[in-house]
């Protein structure tokens, strides 16, 4: 079986590890079309598979309509060779840094996503899938057993803090992605991720990097005051990629709807801190509090039991583990 898979943002922290995943599936000869803008990203993250002959990449912006138009070609001239094709969205404003630019994130967020998920079903693709965000919770972000996907949420308003709209924007995709199933154009799903890192994030701008990083470059960290009391989940990039892949190995899964993938190992923002301190030898780091978040959720814990029912999803790599895969590279 040969698939061919269409890979926005793909030198981003996902769209880089699943082109990776895909390329080497036993007994398949997959080929990626990926493109990226480079807006938070750049080749870097994906050289060690530039030069494979099944893997093609395009400079290209999602909210262009000739690059898009580009791509729509390309697809029409060799979709014939493959089995299926396969639409992954990981283009996405995600930093925090830029939660707050409301123009950037809905144009690519939201109206990017949309004119993805068009050109796949004009095509004729075979699953698209949307990659979303824990975000959506946003101050409802827990209970003991875990939020889940069919519970209502409860977003900060825009009185409140404009961050939301990265939320809403995510939100938007998901109903797209819902109703393009619904109307029998496409199998496909949306994935909220929860606190996704990894070794390859390019940038120090998620909170794990941003430590690693200034305990490398300063033997010291500076934390917003939300991390007095703050505490989360952290996700490795190697398993929201494995989540992915058995989404789209299920088709049960492909019904248009939302799946949570996170863990359940809770840590604290300050013990996170001595935890890598203490991987990289680094007694007693110091850890100072400057500026404060709107609409940032103390906790953020979500239930996994939709994806761990319908797929053989399960995280694999421990918070300690991925934190010493993460310094063992250098960031």
């Amino acid at each position: 079986m040969n698939n061919l898979y269409v890979i926005s943002g793909v030198t981003g922290m996902t769209g880089n590890e699943l082109a990776r995943r895909l390329l080497h599936v036993p007994g398949e000869k997959n080929t990626i079309i990926g493109f990226d803008n480079f807006f938070c990203s750049s080749l870097k993250t994906v050289e060690d598979i530039y030069n494979n002959e099944q893997f093609i990449f395009h400079k290209w912006d999602i909210n262009s309509d000739e690059h898009l138009e580009l791509l729509k070609n390309e697809i029409l001239r060799v979709q014939e060779q493959y089995s299926s094709v396969i639409y992954i969205n990981c283009a996405a404003v995600v930093h925090t840094e830029y939660f707050y630019h409301v123009n950037d994130t809905f144009n690519t967020n939201v109206m990017g996503m949309k004119r993805f998920l068009e050109q796949a079903i004009e095509i004729g693709a075979d699953i698209y899938i949307n990659c979303s965000t824990s975000e959506v919770y946003s101050m409802h972000s827990w209970r003991e057993e875990g939020v889940r996907e069919d519970e209502y949420i409860y977003l900060a308003t825009a009185e409140h803090s404009q961050r939301t709209s990265y939320a809403a924007g995510k939100l938007l995709t998901e109903f797209f992605m819902r109703d393009a199933v619904n109307e029998q154009k496409i199998n496909g799903c949306s994935v909220r991720f929860a606190n996704v890192y990894s070794k390859n994030e390019l940038y120090p701008k998620h909170i794990i990097p941003y430590i690693i990083n200034e305990l490398r470059e300063k033997g010291s960290v500076e934390l917003l005051e939300n991390s007095k009391v703050n505490k989360r989940t952290f996700l490795h990039n190697e398993d929201s990629c494995a989540a992915v892949i058995e989404l789209i190995n299920s088709r049960e899964a492909l019904d248009g709807s939302v799946y949570n993938v996170a863990t359940d190992e809770e840590i604290s923002i300050i013990d996170l801190v001595h935890l890598c301190a203490r991987k990289m030898g680094i007694k007693s780091p110091q850890i100072t509090f400057k500026g404060y978040r709107e609409s940032d959720p103390e906790r953020r814990i979500l239930n996994t039991d939709k994806i761990r029912s319908k797929t053989n999803w399960r995280p694999v790599i421990t918070l300690d583990k991925g934190i010493e895969l993460c310094i063992g590279e250098k960031i």
